[in-house]
């Protein structure tokens, strides 16, 4: 039998170093890519419209390969429930950054905001942890229960973002909300025509976070 040629066995190793590292190198950068991950409701979960055509899938496609997109967004959700959810959510994902969309369900139950901003500090304290930027996404809600508890409402975002020093939306549905033509019968929920302005709320304020040249993600 044949003895292999010392000089190409030893090209052969070199080459399959270099294919190992190179592979290895592809990799390390997909796992650089940082992680996202949405806390939300219905608003970021898509409902009543078809799933791809939410502001969160949305998201990922302009992203395309720069970060990946969890979506643990549930319909229903309180901020009770996500509060519960998240620290395995943080465990499973390691998540880079966390965009807490909740609130609303909580403000629709009238639960009182003592409660609510309890819950949304606990989530907020869990991501730091985790070492997790968090975006806030704020929520309003419809004047049924007075002016006083939409007020109070409303300003347990601007607290929170205050005082953990925090990117916030005030309002994740300006431009939505107030327009017939972008919100489902019910009048809570937007229609898929409404996600793309969504989305455009949202994309500044996480840009700044993600630290992405704008000029490299496609509109």
């Amino acid at each position: 039998m044949k003895k292999f040629p010392e000089v190409a066995l030893r090209h052969l190793i070199t080459w399959l170093l270099a294919l190992a590292l190179s592979m290895g190198l592809t990799l390390v950068q997909a796992d650089e890519r940082p992680t996202l991950l949405v806390m939300g409701d219905s608003l970021s979960a898509a409902y009543g419209i078809e799933a791809d055509s939410g502001w969160v899938s949305l998201l990922q496609a302009r992203l395309e390969n720069k970060a990946r997109v969890i979506n643990a967004s549930i319909s229903g959700e309180t901020t009770s429930g996500g509060a519960s959810r998240l620290p395995e959510l943080l465990g499973q994902h390691a998540p880079d950054i966390v965009l807490l969309e909740l609130g609303g369900n909580d403000g629709l139950r009238g639960l009182p905001p003592g409660q609510f901003e309890a819950n949304m500090r606990r989530m907020i304290e869990a991501s730091h942890a985790a070492d997790a930027e968090v975006l806030l996404l704020g929520i309003d809600i419809p004047p049924n229960y007075g002016r006083a508890y939409r007020d109070a409402f409303t300003g347990v975002y601007r607290r929170l973002a205050d005082d953990f020093e925090l990117p916030l939306v005030p309002f994740l549905l300006d431009g939505v909300a107030l327009d017939d033509n972008l919100m489902q019968e019910d009048g809570i929920h937007p229609t898929a025509a409404g996600q793309p302005i969504i989305l455009e709320n949202v994309w500044p304020e996480l840009m700044t976070l993600l630290e992405i040249d704008l000029d490299l993600v496609s509109d």
